[in-house]
């Protein structure tokens, strides 16, 4: 995977993705097709379309017209955008429905779009996509629970293998969510059973977790366990901690799941079957960790669609690149600032490399705001953004490492616990460090590149050097010598200023 973005120099219109499921019609509008795209526009509504189907075989009555109202809205929205393209993708209950055909012909008809149906293998493998897309080095099983399906794939690093659909939804089960535990246990295990590839995958890697009902169950973990950040994406819980939650969760009724903190209410109702289901899926796979993605079918349909170049690119580096922050002109480059400090941290490994590189990139985020706030709100902006291709003890390091680019004291006490919890004492340390080292540089180019050219810094062992021209002189001031004096204690070195 390449490092540094090829792409952040290049503008490129939104593209848009309008996802026909189940129970619920989505439209997301991405900044472009580039790599790891923010989502700058995300709405969906409500339709319960596969609600009725193991019943009458047939699309919802009520949910056909409200998509068929709410999908000409989607399409006006996003080409109010300009988007380069918009991608309308059909899953489990249209692909099923004796009506699906007439439905799907209908919009195609009335909004002049074509309508991709997925087969459940399809549907699969994009999951699959969208997990790898936000978790390059994702090694395991990816499972991702609609309302009327299942979608199991395995993956491994730039790569989707075995996949398989199962009618495991919770519209699709109608009285069995009512019939007890026992019933549904049975049913869950009868169709995971019929996964031969399933069995040479257990103990293999994280099961990586996609879907909304199931992300609720993160949620839910989060505030049972006063997690100090509620950022889904590469929530990290370990297998037999996730395995006695969602047995507890399984066991609930209706009205206890809806007193739950931090879950949503209108999933109270399947959070029981949710819970069930996972639990199954974890007992049969056994993996090391369950790994929460905030990167499903939707990601992943852009992700397929962007050049292989660009798939290769990190996504943390590429998003990073293209932040307004990272662009404005008369700017400390963030890669040659990465380079000037470099020299400091001889010796770290090629993750936090990375992620000192992102700090640099990041490290004018707080340029607007007013000083006594900047070391706040750059790390809570930073410990909150949009990020993939990183986890949560990372994103804490980047977070750290902008923040203390600005100052050393965080004043928001939230902000200090995360950090605490999140951060061993050495990688605080570091974090610390990095951010002191960028600050220096700001020091002593005025945040100019051309300026940051004309000095360099040095490391002997325990001992720092600020090197410069000696026509530079006049640039060695107080304020420059405070901040070389801070970075080389941070750093438990001696320090000096040659010219």
């Amino acid at each position: 995977m390449n490092s540094v973005s090829q792409s952040s120099d290049v503008v490129t219109p939104p593209v848009a993705v309008i996802d026909i499921g189940s129970n619920s019609i989505r439209l997301v509008v991405y900044e472009g097709a580039v790599r790891a795209p923010i989502a700058i526009f995300n709405e969906k509504i409500l339709c319960g379309l596969g609600q009725d189907l193991n019943e009458t075989g047939l699309l919802d009555a009520d949910g056909v017209e409200r998509a068929l109202q709410a999908i000409p809205r989607f399409i006006e929205i996003a080409q109010g955008m300009k988007v380069a393209w918009i991608e309308v993708l059909a899953t489990a209950a249209v692909r099923e429905a004796e009506n699906g055909p007439e439905f799907v012909s209908r919009l195609e008809e009335s909004c002049n779009i074509t309508i991709n149906i997925l087969t459940g293998r399809e549907e699969a493998r994009l999951a699959g996509l969208g997990v790898l897309a936000g978790t390059p080095e994702a090694e395991g099983i990816a499972g991702d629970l609609g309302g009327g399906s299942v979608e199991l794939v395995r993956v491994s690093p730039d790569a989707v293998g075995d996949k398989e659909t199962l009618p495991l939804g919770p519209l699709r089960l109608g009285h069995l969510l009512t019939d007890g535990r026992d019933g549904l246990e049975a049913y869950i295990e009868e169709h995971l059973d019929t996964v031969d590839w399933l069995k040479g995958a257990c103990g293999q890697g994280a099961f990586y977790v996609v879907g909304g009902a199931w992300r609720n169950i993160a949620k839910i973990h989060m505030a049972a366990v006063d997690y100090p950040l509620h950022v889904i994406h590469h929530y990290a819980v370990p297998r037999d901690e996730m395995l006695a939650f969602t047995d507890k969760l399984s066991r609930l009724t209706v009205d206890e799941a809806r007193k739950l903190d931090g879950g949503s209410k209108r999933r109270s109702e399947t959070l029981p079957y949710a819970a069930l289901l996972l639990n199954r899926v974890i007992a049969k796979l056994q993996p090391e960790e369950v790994v929460f993605s905030a990167n499903g079918v939707r990601e992943g349909c852009v992700f397929e669609r962007v050049s292989e170049e660009l798939q290769r690119e990190d996504p943390l580096l590429a998003a990073c690149q293209r932040m307004p922050w990272s662009r404005t002109i008369g700017r400390v480059e963030g890669d040659l600032l990465a380079h000037w400090i470099e020299v400091v941290f001889n010796g770290v490994d090629g993750r936090h490399k990375r992620l000192q590189h992102a700090a640099c990139l990041l490290s004018e985020v707080g340029r607007l705001e007013h000083p006594d706030y900047r070391v706040d709100h750059a790390l809570t902006r930073v410990m909150r953004f949009q990020f993939v291709g990183i986890d949560h003890v990372e994103r804490a390091f980047l977070a750290l490492a902008v923040a203390s680019r600005y100052g050393k004291t965080i004043g928001a006490a939230r902000s200090r616990s995360s950090v605490e919890q999140l951060l061993s004492k050495e990688e605080k340390a570091l974090a610390r460090a990095t951010g002191f080292a960028i600050r220096l540089g700001f020091a002593i180019s005025g945040g100019v590149s051309r300026n940051l050219k004309l000095y360099h810094l040095e490391r002997d062992g325990d001992h720092l050097r600020l090197v410069a021209d000696s026509k530079k002189r006049q640039m060695m001031g107080e304020v420059v010598e405070r901040r070389l004096a801070t970075l080389a204690e941070a750093l438990e070195c001696s320090w000096s200023i040659e010219c």
